[in-house]
């Protein structure tokens, strides 16, 4: 009975684990109910499961010890709901050569989402680096966001980026440092949507962890005197 109890334990587990991966395949999206602490910061992930984000293009996005990692070909992992005026945090750990993101506002679909980056890229060729708002030049924005050109971080460590966004302006922390302060004037702007996590292609390899949200509220004064509580180094408004 212990060999066969262990057989079935096994056998459940390879479901399981077939069953996350089919999750993190479909292009469905379906909210889930949040739960924020005390301190109104949500987990995002439960440290188990994908629990209900989504990835409409395949690739290999598991949870492993409590890590949400990715690699395998181009694919973003979508969030189950959608954001307004937020923070968005997480530790992250990315592989030499490697390129990743962390959408927000992002537009459920296939292939290059709709939506604004925050970049993961610390040694690729690419020259706009971790931290950076990424110029896509499809994106039109008002006016073009500067580009993080220093490499602020070495290879296969763990880093802290944390996002704010509150109306038209962006905000991107890298470890304790601000390096991104942006205000999109465009008349296209994006003011809400999903996040997403972007596994740039086979050669990239990345890795996520203690990923957490904020609501913050709809009116701007109220939501900047609450982001201040967690980064109280944000400048004044530009006048």
């Amino acid at each position: 009975m212990k060999f066969m109890s262990k057989t079935l334990f096994s056998t459940l587990g390879v479901i399981s684990l077939l069953t996350l991966a089919a999750v993190a395949q479909t292009g469905a999206v379906k909210p889930v109910p949040e739960k924020a602490g005390k301190d109104g910061w949500i987990k995002l992930f439960d440290g188990k499961t994908l629990s209900g984000w989504v990835a409409p293009d395949p690739s290999d996005w598991r949870i492993e010890n409590g890590i949400l990692m990715g690699s395998g070909p181009r694919s973003h992992l979508f969030s189950p709901n959608v954001y307004t005026n937020c923070e968005f945090k997480a530790e992250v750990k990315l592989s030499h050569s490697g390129n990743s993101g962390m959408y927000f506002h992002a537009q459920l679909g296939k292939g290059w989402p709709a939506g604004y980056e925050a970049q993961v890229e610390n040694t690729s060729s690419d020259p706009q680096k971790t931290g950076s708002l990424y110029n896509n030049p499809d994106r039109h924005f008002d006016p073009a966001p500067v580009a993080v050109t220093d490499q602020l971080i070495q290879d296969d460590t763990w880093w802290t980026q944390h996002i704010i966004i509150i109306g038209n302006r962006i905000i991107i922390k890298v470890n304790d440092k601000i390096v991104t302060d942006y205000v999109d004037n465009s008349a296209s702007r994006l003011v809400s949507g999903h996040f997403a996590f972007q596994q740039h292609d086979p050669g990239s390899k990345v890795q996520y962890r203690n990923v957490v949200a904020k609501r913050l509220p709809a009116d701007e004064k109220a939501a900047w005197k609450e982001a201040r509580k967690d980064m109280p180094d944000i400048a004044a408004p530009k006048k």
